[in-house]
């Protein structure tokens, strides 16, 4: 059985997270969507919160398992037997960073990274942006699935 990893913050999902969800899930048998919890970021969604949108919007491709993880990534990997992990690459700034984390990641496990660049569509498109423009009052709802924009807007006019 193939399986990969396709890893994030997801604060929340965007269209371009699951345009390379929805990429992996093609070549893989199991895609493992993984919330990585970091307890130093203060985020808009709470990691139950982003867990169950992604449940939600990945629940169509019959393959994705979403789950939340605290630690290396390459553990949570070894621990389940997973030898590929998938990234998009948005511009060149990001295969900077995440050339490095691969590297590290294979030093550490023998684990792959696999890079699949962004459709550019949503090349410009993070998170940290969407958050921003919609705090701001600005239409976001073609960048996000229609849960996460209504759980945007729920949660941004509940001042």
């Amino acid at each position: 059985m193939r399986r990969a990893v396709c890893p994030g913050s997801y604060d929340p999902v965007t269209n371009g997270h699951l345009d390379i969800i929805s990429r992996a899930s093609k070549l893989y048998d199991v895609v493992h969507v993984v919330v990585m919890i970091n307890q130093a970021k203060k985020g808009l969604f709470t990691v139950e919160e982003r867990i169950d949108l992604l449940r939600q919007v990945t629940a169509d491709y019959g393959n994705v398992e979403v789950e939340p993880f605290h630690g290396l990534l390459v553990d949570y990997c070894k621990q389940r037997d997973i030898p590929a992990i998938v990234k998009g690459l948005r511009a060149v700034s990001d295969f900077d960073y995440e050339l490095q984390m691969a590297q590290m990641n294979n030093g550490l496990s023998g684990v792959e990274t696999l890079f699949v660049p962004t459709n550019p569509t949503y090349s410009f498109l993070s998170s940290s942006l969407v958050k921003e423009v919609a705090a701001w009052g600005g239409d976001v709802s073609h960048l996000v699935p229609p849960e996460v924009f209504e759980a945007l807007n729920k949660r941004l006019t509940k001042g």
